[in-house]
């Protein structure tokens, strides 16, 4: 296990000299010819796959599980969106389509399905009920009460999350702590837990997001292993055309790049707002295939990216628009989805052509759609602003009720599910912007860079949208909390690290005893801020969850008075 002290000290986040001037002048050689600063340039984190590493994760994974099944059931019946989602997961698993089962006809719907057909997955495995529309339907693998259908894949989407950000966290940082650190705060985050416990969209759309980053990060290590293995195997990375290349064939294709592409589809095909983040996933290649380039020694990194590692960027995007197209295949092989068929919709200018018309009458439906969400500015008790969300300004209610007893000898009871993230975690994001961007400059590291600006991506737009006067939602942010969270830990292994030690010299004598005090102290801090944020979980853990609690501690719990009401 790596230890967290060489989370910011990779000698490829170090300032080298040129790549080029290395090749040609460098004496310090290694045994394949390879010049060791350009080794070092382009040298990747190595995550070995060992044991201890797999057991911490598989610790922390447990404790996300645990949290995110218990009681999964409760609160019963459909709480807040969930009459909305779980309605229309289970008319995918039907019909194929998006059903309104009280008029007899298609539904319109504004968001695309792979959200609803992966709730509707739970629904067809453990049952669903309506007893509105007189449905109960038992579960094709077991029967267990229908909210635990609705709400399963939430929750273990939710689990797998955190199963990811701590794999990302590792190959990032370079430690299995702040590793599982990233895996834990996600864990015992309120936010990501209510959503991870509710039949939403926002966590799907959170996962995808995610695991496009953690494929994006795989190929940008694969690229610099390609090159180094090119350039031990005696390639010459000044000469034009295939000869100053890596070897091509299958094998070698950018696999992990067009993962990329199939994962942002998928997070397109829950939520629009996912197009936020491709022009930042297209940036992000195209400066670390230069960066990759640049390393090894090519002369023009920026026209030789152009001209070999562009057009696997387009076929990502290729695959991204087919992916989403394909989310559609319900709508598309059935004749009963809304907007389907030209004669059901005479004044919509839609078209019955075999296969063009299909896909004509998709982009009428999108129009329409979008023309909805343009007009979406009516009040709502819960709305709130982007520049709210990082300072928990206004978090939205999804159930509340206030039981006859069952809370000892109180005088009243109540029961909450409140979409709030832990508020010492929350309230951490804004100061770790900050330093992250001031460490990031100074260290001119490309993983504060990469953090920075996929937070940008989830969160910027909606400012603009914010001049418009659009309805907004705290859970419109889902997709930033796991890069806020990255932002944290590298904050904390900053902390845990020798203060001004690069990490690259020996040290010895009071230098050494130095460092390891400052290490010391910094893990210390470090350790306790992980904790403390643990304990404050806890304490708003029943209105994360909707335990039935005395009133007076309920209202102890809000904090912010009636922005938390």
């Amino acid at each position: 296990m790596t230890s967290a002290s060489t989370a910011h000290s990779a000698s490829a986040d170090q300032p080298q000299p040129d790549a080029g001037s290395a090749t040609t002048g460098s004496t310090d050689r290694t045994d394949s010819g390879v010049p060791a600063m350009v080794r070092r340039r382009l040298a990747t984190v190595e995550t070995r796959l060992d044991s201890r590493s797999w057991l911490a994760t598989a610790v922390v994974v447990a404790i996300a599980a645990i949290l995110r099944f218990a009681n999964l059931s409760h609160p019963p019946g459909k709480i807040f969106d969930e009459i909305y989602y779980a309605r229309d997961a289970w008319a995918l698993v039907d019909k194929g389509v998006e059903w309104n089962y009280k008029d007899g006809g298609p539904s319109y719907v504004v968001h695309p399905p792979l959200g609803k057909w992966l709730i509707g997955l739970g629904e067809w495995a453990f049952g669903y009920s309506d007893a509105e529309h007189g449905i109960s339907v038992p579960g094709q693998l077991f029967t267990t009460a229908p909210e635990f259908g609705w709400r399963f894949s939430a929750a273990l989407i939710g689990t797998l999350s955190v199963l990811l950000l701590i794999r990302i966290g590792r190959r990032l940082f370079g430690s299995t702590v702040l590793g599982c650190a990233a895996g834990l705060l996600l864990a015992v985050d309120g936010y990501h837990l209510v959503l991870s416990r509710t039949a939403l969209l926002d966590i799907f759309l959170l996962f995808f997001v995610l695991a496009a980053f953690g494929a994006l990060v795989l190929d940008r290590d694969a690229t610099r292993r390609r090159w180094a293995r090119a350039l031990e195997a005696g390639l010459d990375p000044t000469l034009r055309g295939r000869a100053g290349r890596p070897p091509g064939g299958w094998r070698n294709w950018p696999w992990w790049r067009l993962a990329t592409g199939v994962l942002l589809g998928c997070a397109f095909a829950v939520k629009w707002s996912a197009l936020f983040f491709v022009p930042v996933f297209a940036l992000l290649m195209l400066l670390w295939d230069v960066g990759a380039r640049r390393s090894a020694g090519v002369p023009r990194p920026w026209r030789a990216t152009m001209l070999d590692g562009f057009p696997w960027m387009v076929l990502a995007g290729v695959l991204m628009a087919v992916t989403y197209v394909v989310s559609w295949s319900g709508w598309l092989l059935s004749n009963e989805g809304y907007y389907r068929l030209a004669e059901r919709y005479p004044q919509a200018g839609l078209s019955d052509t075999p296969i063009i018309g299909p896909l004509w009458n998709l982009v009428q439906y999108h129009q329409a759609a979008l023309g909805f969400h343009s007009q979406l500015d009516d009040p709502h008790k819960y709305q709130s602003w982007p520049w709210q969300w990082l300072l928990l300004g206004r978090p939205v209610a999804f159930h509340w009720v206030q039981p006859q007893g069952g809370c000892g000898a109180a005088a009243g009871c109540a029961e909450e599910i409140l979409l709030l993230g832990t508020p010492l975690l929350w309230w951490s994001f804004l100061p770790a912007l900050v330093a992250l961007i001031w460490l990031g400059l100074a260290r001119r590291d490309w993983r504060a860079g990469a953090i920075l600006l996929l937070v940008a991506a989830a969160l910027l737009p909606w400012f603009w949208f914010a001049l418009d006067g659009r309805t907004m939602f705290f859970f419109y942010a889902a997709p930033a909390v796991p890069f806020l969270v990255l932002a944290v830990v590298y904050v904390l292994g900053a902390i845990a690290s020798p203060a001004g030690m690069s990490g690259t010299l020996p040290v010895d004598g009071a230098d050494a005893e130095a460092s390891r005090d400052r290490r010391m102290i910094g893990a210390v801090i470090a350790g306790a801020y992980v904790a403390l944020v643990v304990i404050c979980f806890a304490y708003f853990y029943p209105i994360f969850v909707g335990l039935n609690i005395p009133y007076a501690e309920w209202s102890a719990r809000m904090w912010l008075g009636d922005r938390w009401i």
